[in-house]
C-alpha cells in the first residue's frame, strides 16, 4: 500500500521517518549519557553522570525506537490494504501529539518557545516530530491528492 501514497507522504512515511528512527536508536543506545542530557537541550541541567538505571531506561527507550523502525517497515512494505496503513499514520499521528507536548512540558514553556536555542534533540523530539504531525494531517486531508490505485483495481477496470 505504501506505493500507492502520494510522492512526497511516501517519501517521508517510507524512508526518512524509518532512517530517523534508526538514528534515534543509536544514539540512544550507544551514547546514553549524552542522548539523556541533550534531552532538556541543555548539558548543565542533566547530572554529571548517570545512573545505570538511567542508562537502561535511555537504552530501552532507543530499543522502542528500533522498534518502532521494524514496525514501519513490516506495515508500510509488506501490506496492500489501504486500511491497514492509514490506521498505522493515525497511530502516529496521536504518539506525535504526545510526543511532542512531553517534549514541550520537560523544556518548560520559555525554552521550548526559544526555537533558535534547540540543539538537535528538541529538533527531532519538537520540530521534526511535528513536521511529521503536520504532514500526515495534510495527507488525511488529501492535500497531496488521492492515492494511486491499487494494481488490483486497475486490472479490474480493464477487464470491464
Amino acid at each position: 500500500m505504501a506505493s500507492q501514497l502520494p510522492a512526497f507522504p511516501r517519501f517521508v512515511f517510507t524512508i526518512a521517518e524509518p532512517i530517523s528512527l534508526v538514528f534515534g536508536a543509536i544514539y540512544a543506545i550507544a551514547w546514553p549519557d549524552w542522548f539523556t542530557a541533550e534531552q532538556l537541550g541543555t548539558p548543565a541541567a542533566a547530572p554529571a553522570a548517570l545512573t545505570g538505571h538511567s542508562r537502561v531506561v535511555a537504552r530501552q527507550l532507543g530499543n522502542c525506537y528500533g522498534l518502532a523502525f521494524l514496525v514501519a517497515v513490516a506495515v508500510l512494505y509488506s501490506t496492500s490494504e489501504p486500511r491497514v496503513v492509514k490506521n498505522y499514520l493515525v497511530a502516529l499521528w496521536l504518539a506525535d501529539i504526545g510526543h511532542v507536548a512531553i517534549s514541550c512540558l520537560a523544556l518548560g514553556r520559555d525554552q521550548a518557545l526559544a526555537v533558535a536555542d534547540w540543539n538537535i534533540l528538541a529538533w527531532g523530539n519538537i520540530g521534526i516530530t511535528a513536521f511529521l504531525f503536520f504532514t500526515r494531517t495534510a495527507y488525511f486531508l488529501g492535500l497531496f491528492g488521492p492515492d494511486k490505485p491499487h494494481p488490483a483495481q486497475l486490472l479490474r477496470k480493464k477487464a470491464q
